[in-house]
């Protein structure tokens, strides 16, 4: 006869559709029974995606009569909408960022691409569009926007409502967690902890009304994506890649994941994709070329440029100036601007997510 223990451990077989952790530890999987070779169990989680519904009930089934003894299982599937509630009885969806028009993520299937950097200055070129602007530092594990914005001190709460109010500079409000931890202590947590400090930063910060909210993801796939993919209705994400064919694979997996989560993908971009050099002016390219270009062309999402390296970009994100603020007429200011320009016309055209065939030209700039 089966065991209660021996279906879950055979349902921890099961990976949320484009996401790299199982529906157990996720805490989908309620009322387990087990009655001679009789199980039953429901599994229970927010999506928009049904696709991703299907796929789960299928596997979910394949993997518990896989269980030595299991005759007949009956299985419950309770998919909800993540417009009408979050998980685990969370803040309504359409109450969580309500005064934010657009949510952009910003991603990378990898660490060391420059994921936080294009975030930053994303969200600095949308304010010198004239844009209302927020920035939410997502990377729990690896929080850096405080730095990146030059950020001090800790934030304020309002006692009217006990909310926490983000702090500001250049003009975009932001919350981090490296604003209220002590940064030289590791962050060292399990998923539940991330989840739930991710929905203190969507329900608990006074965000106000804005244009633009730029989500900086932590890199890969796992709690931080699935929380955000299930709360909020992202208006689309941007991939994060470098000229390099491993970090090219990666960001293949990215496109994958926001593909499965029904998340419009608003195209790659390419960083440290070239370097000019200050003594010859001659353009080299250190990673390789084309990659992004070619990745984007592959998977049918526009190409959003190539940023390149420039050595300000690491001074401007030491020194809290970061590169479109530090010198707004540099090349890689100028290709941060660009990609301003293109996300704003993708999700107020309503285009965002909007792809091509194989082989037809990605739109670039």
């Amino acid at each position: 006869m089966p065991s209660k223990e021996q279906i879950l451990e055979a349902l921890k077989g099961v990976k949320f559709p484009g996401l790299s952790r199982d529906i157990v530890s996720f805490g989908f999987v309620h009322d387990v029974g087990v009655e001679g070779g009789n199980v039953s169990f429901t599994v229970r989680f927010q999506t928009e995606n049904q696709n991703a519904a299907a796929q789960i009930s299928r596997d979910a089934e394949a993997a518990v009569r896989t269980v030595p003894g299991v005759e007949n299982v009956r299985m419950n599937v309770d998919v909800g909408s993540r417009q009408a509630a979050g998980p685990q009885g969370g803040h309504p969806a359409e109450q969580i960022l309500s005064g934010v028009k657009y949510k952009i993520a910003v991603a990378s299937g990898k660490g060391g691409v420059g994921k936080s950097t294009v975030s930053t200055n994303l969200a600095l070129a949308l304010r010198g569009l004239g844009y209302t602007v927020g920035m939410l530092d997502a990377d729990i594990y690896g929080p850096s926007q405080q730095m990146m914005l030059g950020l001090h001190g800790r934030p304020q709460i309002d006692e009217s409502d006990e909310k926490i109010i983000p702090m500001e500079n250049h003009g975009v409000k932001t919350m981090s967690l490296g604003l209220i931890t002590d940064p030289d202590t590791p962050v060292i947590w399990r998923g539940p902890m991330v989840m739930k400090a991710l929905d203190q930063f969507l329900s608990d910060v006074k965000w106000g009304v804005l244009d633009f909210m730029i989500i900086d993801l932590p890199p890969g796939t796992g709690d931080a994506q699935l929380t955000l993919t299930q709360k909020v209705p992202l208006s689309g994400a941007v991939v994060v890649t470098t000229p390099q064919d491993v970090a090219l694979i990666d960001a293949r997996k990215g496109l994958a994941m926001f593909r499965k989560v029904n998340v419009p993908v608003l195209g790659i971009i390419e960083n440290m994709s070239y370097f000019i050099c200050r003594h010859c002016g001659e353009r080299e390219e250190i990673f390789g070329h084309g990659g992004g270009r070619r990745t984007a062309e592959l998977l049918g999402v526009p190409f959003l440029g190539e940023i390149p390296i420039d050595p300000k970009v690491v001074v401007g994100g030491d020194s809290g100036e970061p590169i479109v603020i530090l010198d707004p007429t540099s090349a890689a200011a100028q290709a941060f601007r660009q990609l301003a320009v293109t996300v704003a016309q993708q999700v107020e055209s309503g285009t965002a997510g909007h792809t091509h065939a194989v082989g037809e030209p990605a739109h670039a700039h």
